[in-house]
């Protein structure tokens, strides 16, 4: 349940990303050349019948020839080479129009094919991506809730003494070195004033007041130490102005899961390192990911995080796609900017009691 230094918080990945060669890596591409293979057969076969019927129309223009420097004794052999002669053309018509409409059918086949395996992939992804979110914030609430029962922290809190505070300071120091996933660790009083935190050498946090941050008065308001509050990823000044999560739980008299809140605790999370893990991840090979933008958004289609292939200032239009962004997990076929593109959605699935309530949304151009 507890990430330790040793935790990735990256999505597993054999060996590295996979090669463009590889055909798990693109399925759609291995469905689409069986596909483009069977186009191959049909054609090929249609090319023999129009090679059989061309050496058919040489054998009835000979006999033709024939017929007719034989006269009138020849007549009737004539009437047959001008029905095989008759015959031959509608066969060329039939092998041509066959022709024109199998490689119609191909077209529409791989679109279709092509654009429900890439689909179902994309929203497979995108729902992994998500619960992959789910799993590692449900271990922040996990954390924050445990530390905050720290007898350091409740002693800091209770006297304010120099001493104890110092002490409380150490303490959080301790527990960031043996967990890479966080920038800092804040301890607050009740008026919001952080009298300590784990890294002071980093981050000059004590004497700000927090007491208008979500994260505080969600903490202050909750009723006993089973809950948490949190406040979702944005640039906060605890961390320099880095993009961080916060969850917080309060600190209760005596360690106590009914005591009195004395304080809060909140733990800031590295946010953009685990979007970054997860988005840019091994997934698709290289091509694949020039044509994508891999998004995590709010219930609202607000950007929480978005793949390096994505400009800074695209905005999911989630307007058009409501339909699909109320599915638990789906793809669609459509156009944005003129482009064609497969958009899949996946809402967050939780994890044992906690779920964020966010989308995963995967977009590829088609070409």
């Amino acid at each position: 349940m507890l990430s330790t230094k040793n935790q990735s918080i990256s999505p597993n990945t054999k060996n590295g990303a996979k090669s463009s060669g590889d055909d798990s890596a693109n399925p759609t591409a291995k469905v689409i050349g069986v596909v483009e293979q069977l186009a191959t057969t049909m054609q090929s076969a249609i090319s023999e019948i129009r090679e059989i019927n061309e050496n058919a129309k040489l054998l009835s223009l000979n006999a033709r020839i024939e017929a007719a420097r034989a006269g009138s004794s020849g007549a009737a052999f004539g009437v047959v080479a001008q029905e095989m002669q008759d015959l031959s053309s509608k066969t060329a018509s039939v092998a041509d129009e066959m022709a024109n409409k199998t490689r119609d059918s191909i077209d529409t086949l791989i679109q279709i094919i092509g654009g429900n395996v890439k689909g179902t992939r994309l929203a497979d992804v995108a729902l992994t991506n998500i619960d992959l979110v789910d799993r590692n914030l449900y271990e922040r609430t996990c954390d924050v809730r445990w530390w905050a029962t720290d007898s350091a922290l409740v002693d800091a809190l209770n006297s304010q003494s120099q001493e104890s505070i110092d002490f409380a300071t150490r303490r959080m120091g301790i527990i960031l070195n043996a967990y890479t996933v966080y920038f800092d660790l804040v301890l607050c009083d009740t008026h919001g004033m952080v009298i300590a935190n784990g890294r002071p050498n980093s981050f000059h946090s004590v004497g700000r007041n927090e007491s208008k941050s979500l994260w505080f008065t969600r903490a202050m308001a909750t009723q006993n130490g089973d809950q948490f509050a949190s406040q979702p990823p944005h640039r906060s000044m605890l961390v320099d102005d880095q993009n961080t999560a916060i969850y917080s739980a309060a600190v209760r008299r005596d360690g106590e899961t009914r005591g009195q809140a004395i304080g809060v605790l909140g733990v800031l999370f590295n946010w953009e390192a685990l979007a970054n893990a997860i988005l840019n991840n091994a997934s698709f090979d290289a091509n694949e990911s020039l044509k994508m933008k891999r998004l995590l958004l709010d219930e609202s289609g607000n950007v929480l995080a978005a793949s390096s292939t994505t400009p800074r200032e695209f905005r999911f239009p989630l307007q058009r796609f409501e339909k699909l962004y109320q599915s638990k997990k789906g793809y669609v076929l459509d156009q944005i900017d003129g482009i064609s593109v497969c958009i899949a959605n996946a809402i967050s699935p939780g994890f044992e009691t906690y779920a964020t309530g966010w989308h995963s949304v995967i977009i590829e151009e088609l070409t």
